[in-house]
């Protein structure tokens, strides 16, 4: 392809070359005949090129009339004929006797003229080779770009049924990571209100708590209340970690749609008393643990949280999908 389009190049400017010099080389008499000319040699050049493209990237080639006949090394041939047109009217115009024969000659050759092309069809025919040209680069560079969607989608699906995990799919709106948890809490039996133990929850997260309609659809609102007020309680654990103060980071969680990370899914661990695992899109799974020895072995099996985390399959970004054995 490179090669053609070089080619296409090195003929277009050659081509210009030729016009420059027949149009610098025109009387008043034959301008009109050379630019005539001009415009055909330039439509057929550009007929040949979407044609040349088009069998290269094996399309339809159109059939094209005289293409042959376009040389772009036989300028020397034209030269020479524009240059008797160009001597015998001078002769003509310094001769005070009217030539009858000479003047049959000029209609003769006007007569046969060829006819003005279609300067709508060259510009068409030039756009339809620049578009060709470029999506053959286009499809280059793509065959070439590594499918990160579809390779995370696989080494997940390979992992999941290697775990024998079924993946529950979340809303992608800013909350996935805490309605995944809501959902898991609420199906393993553990329930969105955390052992009073473990941590001592302010009236306003108790109420959100009590008013969770369907755990997988608003239970996020109770698992952040409760994730800013253990963060809360346990400033020093949390606060090197933070770029701003703590008061702001936890009213973020409690009230925006701010997506959780390490440092929320580390407090919801220890806040609920869970182990949590998430795959990575490598197939690497991170496991967060939350102190669960003082349950029994059963108890502990049951609190076992499984996330799916994703970096290019969605297009929002980042996410979160629930997992259940």
């Amino acid at each position: 392809m490179e090669e053609l389009l070089a080619k296409h190049r090195k003929e277009q400017k050659d081509l210009q070359a030729r016009i420059t010099q027949k149009k610098k080389s025109a009387t008043k008499k034959s301008r009109r005949g050379i630019n005539e000319e001009c415009e055909r040699l330039q439509s057929e050049l550009s007929d040949r090129h979407q044609a040349e493209l088009a069998q290269l990237n094996g399309e339809p080639v159109p059939p094209i009339d005289d293409l042959e006949d376009l040389d772009l090394n036989s300028h020397n041939n034209d030269e020479e004929q524009n240059d008797q047109i160009n001597d015998s009217e001078h002769q003509s115009s310094t001769d005070s006797t009217p030539n009858t024969s000479s003047s049959a000659s000029v209609s003769s050759a006007a007569s046969t003229r060829p006819k003005k092309p279609n300067r709508q069809k060259a510009r068409l025919a030039r756009r339809a080779a620049e578009q060709a040209a470029q999506s053959a680069v286009a499809a280059e560079e793509a065959s070439k770009q590594t499918d990160h969607r579809g390779n995370e989608k696989e080494v997940m699906d390979d992992v999941f049924k290697r775990l024998g995990l079924k993946q529950v799919e979340i809303n992608p709106d800013g909350h996935c990571l805490y309605s995944a948890i809501a959902y898991q809490l609420e199906k393993l039996g553990v329930g969105l209100r955390p052992d009073p133990n473990r941590i001592v929850l302010e009236p306003p997260t108790r109420s959100r708590i009590d008013t969770v309609t369907s755990p997988q659809h608003d239970g996020y609102r109770a698992v952040r209340a409760v994730t800013a007020d253990y963060i809360s309680e346990h400033q020093d654990d949390f606060s090197p970690f933070m770029e701003e103060p703590v008061d702001q980071y936890t009213r973020k969680i409690k009230l925006t749609a701010e997506w959780g990370g390490q440092l929320e899914l580390l407090a919801i661990a220890k806040a609920y008393g869970v182990e949590i695992n998430v795959i990575q899109g490598d197939g690497r799974i991170e496991k967060i643990e939350g102190d669960t020895e003082e349950y029994e072995p059963e108890e502990r099996r049951k609190r076992v949280i499984w996330l799916a985390y994703y970096r290019h399959t969605y297009g929002l970004g980042e996410h979160y999908n629930a997992l259940m054995k």
